[in-house]
């Protein structure tokens, strides 16, 4: 049996802590409880709460680029990355509706707090802008490629916000749905 080394099971609960309950919200305390470490040992891993949200980002950063790396392995057609992109707000509607967007909540925390780390937090959406504008480009719309992908930005996280204030799945999925038909009708314009 494998287990979890204790300094990735504290960055994972640290995630999954900052996304439920906000950065400024989750103590020390919180997050080792929740591990079932003793302060002492959370100590040894990490020494501020500033160190934890480094590697809760560092850890959101190698998720997404594994994502997307998993997204082209499984589909040669770049519209058909972009529908996947579009689509995370139904495969997370759950937690979406209870906690809003995990890059959008916390770069929006970070920001209102203007916390040092909000820079660094902002690289995950810069990853998502970077590679939408890259399939965009694939499609024939280099010239236009940065607005569509800031486009496709724009409409995931307002799904999000809404989805998070009304918890209505019916109209989650009718605006995926809006969406993808624009996207497609986008395209076959192109």
């Amino acid at each position: 049996m494998t287990t979890t080394p204790t300094r990735d099971r504290i960055v994972e609960t640290a995630d999954r802590l900052f996304y439920e309950n906000g950065f400024e919200r989750t103590s020390f305390a919180m997050i080792a409880a929740a591990v079932g470490i003793s302060r002492g040992n959370f100590y040894h891993h990490f020494r501020t709460k500033d160190e934890i949200l480094t590697a809760v980002i560092e850890s959101r950063l190698g998720a997404t680029r594994a994502m997307l790396d998993e997204w082209e392995a499984m589909s040669a057609d770049p519209a058909e990355r972009v529908r996947q992109y579009v689509e995370i707000v139904i495969r997370n509607e759950d937690a979406i509706q209870l906690h809003g967007c995990p890059v959008g909540t916390l770069t929006g925390e970070l920001s209102k707090l203007d916390h040092p780390a909000r820079r660094q937090a902002l690289e995950v959406f810069e990853m998502f802008r970077d590679w939408l504008v890259i399939q965009f480009g694939l499609l024939g719309r280099a010239r236009d490629a940065e607005d569509l992908a800031l486009h496709v930005l724009m409409f995931s996280q307002g799904t999000a916000t809404v989805a998070n204030a009304f918890r209505d799945p019916a109209w989650t999925r009718r605006e995926v749905d809006r969406f993808q038909r624009w996207l497609r009708d986008e395209l076959a314009t192109s």
